[in-house]
């Protein structure tokens, strides 16, 4: 059976996408999945994540980079080889996205708690209905406890759209692991570790 592909996609830059596309995947490669991520955001974040991984002696996942167009055509390849293909996109919403969302089985969209990125999310959504894909809201860098916390999940929650079970917190180690090849459920056990296993629990169940 061919593979499912997960595309992380935000307009606004700095919601995080890199860092969860990188995460999901130590997640279900531990969790015993063959994984594969495409990047193709020119910056190449995700790619200087995964040959720093490399380099340091792990090699336990798949990697290829793809302009918008060719989206379609590295998908389809690695899809033979893998359970998942996980797919970083630029900051931006317009045409170029739309090749990755429809060969999309789902598509991840981080909120950071600021109302701008609320903002940000409703013309990433509204590409996603157009192209008739499943979403899922993923709050990220989660202030739990604060007013701004508490009115982003209200915003999101009057969407019709579904929003993750799971929160991310605001955590340093997201970024310190991110910057080692890593990530957060390969460093000592903690909030972060415990998060980011729901999360690839919860989709999981909402993809295979």
């Amino acid at each position: 059976m061919a593979g499912k592909v997960i595309t992380v996609a935000q307009q606004k830059g700095g919601a995080g996408k890199t860092t969860i596309a990188a995460n999901l995947a130590v997640g279900m490669t531990r969790a015993g999945h063959r994984v594969a991520l495409l990047d193709t955001d020119p910056q190449g974040s995700l790619g200087r994540w995964f040959m720093t991984r490399r380099a340091d002696g792990l090699d336990d996942m798949e990697f290829s980079t793809a302009s918008a167009w060719g989206v379609g055509y590295e998908c389809e390849k690695l899809k033979k080889s893998c359970d998942f293909v996980i797919l970083d996109t630029p900051p931006k919403v317009d045409a170029d996205l739309r090749p990755a969302l429809k060969i999309s089985d789902l598509v991840l969209v981080p909120v950071a708690s600021s109302q701008v990125d609320v903002w940000a999310v409703e013309s990433v959504l509204d590409l996603v209905s157009r192209e008739k894909r499943d979403a899922l809201v993923v709050l990220n860098r989660f202030k739990a406890g604060t007013r701004v916390g508490h009115d982003v999940t209200a915003a999101v929650r009057g969407m019709d759209v579904p929003l993750a079970e799971t929160t991310l917190g605001n955590r340093v180690v997201y970024a310190e692991t991110l910057g080692l090849g890593r990530g957060v459920q390969e460093h000592a056990k903690s909030a972060a570790t415990d998060e980011m296993e729901r999360l690839v629990a919860e989709i999981l169940g909402r993809i295979s």
